[in-house]
């Protein structure tokens, strides 16, 4: 991600996100992504980015620990974070999960996945482990997470109900993926054009496979979306 770039993780959760995997934001920070065209970014240079991602002025739309409590963590859980970025969720997610547990931080650029792995070093989160993917993988083996985060970086993805498919398959039964994107209404993110409404996400994600369901978490200008794998 980050050839193309998906900025996923809404610019920390992504760097601009990434999710097919990236990270940025857009507007000030973007996880990446586009509604009916993905939107393409690269977010080469982390150490470039990191004060628009990681910007203390971020938590105050993105809500962090309101989206971390969505997902229902538990000890000793797996969770990938998609479009991770700069890693601005991975602290939250690391204590979520614990010390049994695993973090995967997913970008498509190289040099994001290098800042999260010397980030986490400095963090002393030894449970993340900074990963590259591709914007048409997200490269997790099947039934491996119990959490799939994609923040900011949906609207980047290219062929969406393709990917859902991967996002499924890589869940464990009765996992879930968390969608969080943009608004049509706020004045973040990525123009309006290339914004993805609610309903589109769900069809996307059923496309793939996953019951959805709109998640009130009460973030001032993003949505989230839920797409939960079978129980088998």
């Amino acid at each position: 991600m980050r050839r193309l770039l998906f900025i996923l993780a809404a610019c920390g959760g992504a760097s601009s996100p990434p999710h097919a995997a990236s990270s940025s934001s857009e507007s000030e920070h973007h996880h990446h992504g586009g509604s009916h065209e993905p939107l393409g970014h690269r977010f080469e240079h982390a150490d470039e980015w990191a004060p628009k991602f990681d910007d203390p002025k971020r938590d105050a739309w993105q809500q962090p620990d309101r989206v971390v409590a969505a997902l229902e963590l538990a000890p000793a859980m797996t969770v990938a974070d998609i479009g991770a970025g700069t890693g601005y969720f991975e602290a939250r997610l690391s204590k979520a999960v614990g010390a049994t547990g695993k973090v995967l931080a997913l970008d498509v650029e190289p040099d994001m996945v290098r800042y999260m792995g010397e980030r986490a070093a400095r963090e002393g989160t030894p449970n993340v482990e900074a990963r590259v993917s591709t914007p048409d993988d997200p490269t997790l083996a099947a039934a491996s997470v119990d959490r799939i985060l994609i923040v900011d970086t949906w609207h980047h993805i290219p062929e969406r109900e393709a990917y859902a498919k991967k996002l499924a398959a890589a869940l464990k039964p009765g996992g879930a993926v968390f969608v969080v994107d943009f608004t049509q209404e706020t004045d973040k993110g990525p123009p309006r054009a290339h914004r993805i409404p609610p309903d589109q996400v769900k069809r996307e994600l059923e496309a793939g496979g996953l019951t959805t369901s709109v998640v009130d978490v009460g973030l001032p200008d993003q949505f989230v979306i839920k797409g939960v794998a079978s129980a088998k």
